[in-house]
């Protein structure tokens, strides 16, 4: 039973992560004249690659993969049922572009950190896989959600992927931070 709880939190993370990007990747980022080029989402999913190396390298990939399957269903879920309108196709392409470039991209993103666990740059396996990952996620979701609609789907994706190549930066402080306060919590006291 213990062993199942550890599972809630980072499902937990992963849906509120995959709500808040989709909701907001409807709004432009108005702000320093990037309204063609940011959405407010951009700043939030790349965390999504946050929890999943962490569960990699706390737990292991088939870990991790339970976090990717479980938090893509309810985030899913969650996203149809707070989208921005009613039934638009807009809205229901967000919803099955997000889905698609969640499960390719975190999985994807999993299978890189595994492969490269082992290194002795702690820095590398998740700076990598977040990368590699968070170009196929921005490719997939963006050409799904928006291709054909009049959005400017090119700009936005590459300034999508520029937010998430610096978050995947910023978030190497507090990938190290958990790694390191979680393995000297979990470690036995010497005398």
């Amino acid at each position: 039973m213990k062993k199942n709880l550890k599972i809630v939190p980072f499902v937990i993370a992963m849906m509120l992560i995959v709500l808040a990007s989709n909701y907001l990747v409807q709004f432009q980022f108005n702000f320093l004249n990037l309204q063609n080029i940011l959405t407010w989402g951009a700043f939030t999913y790349p965390i999504a690659f946050l929890v999943t190396d962490i569960a990699n390298r706390i737990y292991g990939l088939s870990f991790a993969k339970k976090i990717i399957i479980i938090g893509f269903i309810w985030g899913v879920f969650i996203s149809s049922l707070f989208s921005l309108k009613a039934i638009d196709l807009i809205s229901i392409r967000i919803v099955v572009g997000s889905g698609i470039a969640f499960l390719v991209a975190q999985t994807m993103d999993a299978k890189i950190f595994d492969k490269l666990r082992n290194l002795k740059s702690w820095f590398i396996p998740p700076i990598v896989s977040s990368s590699i990952a968070s170009f196929f996620d921005t490719l997939i979701f963006f050409s799904i959600a928006f291709y054909n609609t009049g959005v400017p789907w090119i700009t936005l994706s590459i300034g999508d992927f520029c937010v998430k190549m610096l978050m995947a930066l910023l978030l190497l402080i507090p990938f190290r931070l958990i790694i390191l306060n979680l393995f000297l919590v979990n470690r036995p006291f010497s005398n």
